[in-house]
């Protein structure tokens, strides 16, 4: 019981690293959270540091969440003790105690969780994310409907209720924080991303 409670611990710990906060810090010499968007999390450090700092921050947060959850079969093989992981991972992110519990919100670290715990309906929602993203240019409606997916894709894969329900529980919370662009995206103030744009000057 013990070496479970601290695993999760260790989850959460992991899962809070601010690896978007530390590569800006380092290669871009600025604080994330007083730049672009102000949110310590991959797409700003891609406008803010550039492209290879961002791609770079995205596989961190992904890995921070995969790990592990991935890991944890070997401390409790149950799928509902790597539900449990998966949610402190996701929670050290999106309120790390790094930075007075002000996170990010959760995409990449969310898919990385959930292509521990189900595979299939992940990849399938990278898809999403990829094809909403591409044509509209829009990254948050495409980490909206990403996310909307992962249950649904859940369902139709014929995965059981508790992962199903951990799906819909983490949309909810990327969701939820996503809640300003929604608003900017409805009052047509939301900014589009231009991934292949060239940008002039990058400390990465």
């Amino acid at each position: 019981m013990v070496l479970k409670i601290c695993y999760i611990v260790f989850a959460y710990i992991c899962g809070a690293v601010p690896f978007s906060f530390i590569i800006a810090k380092v290669f871009g010499k600025v604080d994330i959270r007083v730049v672009g968007s102000g949110n310590p999390g991959a797409t700003n450090v891609f406008r803010s540091v550039g492209k290879t700092a961002g791609i770079f921050a995205f596989i961190l947060d992904v890995l921070k969440g995969f790990i592990p959850v991935y890991f944890a079969i070997f401390i409790d093989s149950t799928f509902s003790y790597s539900v449990i992981i998966a949610a402190s991972a996701m929670s050290g992110h999106v309120w790390t105690v790094f930075l007075t519990f002000k996170g990010g919100k959760g995409v990449a670290t969310g898919l990385g969780v959930c292509l521990a715990l189900v595979p299939m309906p992940s990849i399938f929602a990278f898809a999403v994310f990829l094809l909403v993203f591409l044509t509209s240019g829009y990254v948050a409606l495409g980490s909206i409907c990403a996310s909307l997916s992962i249950p649904l894709a859940c369902y139709f894969f014929g995965y059981r209720t508790e992962p199903t329900l951990f799906a819909f529980a983490a949309a909810v919370l990327v969701i939820y924080k996503h809640k300003a662009n929604i608003k900017r995206l409805k009052d047509g103030k939301e900014n589009r991303f231009n991934v292949f744009k060239r940008k002039n000057k990058s400390n990465f």
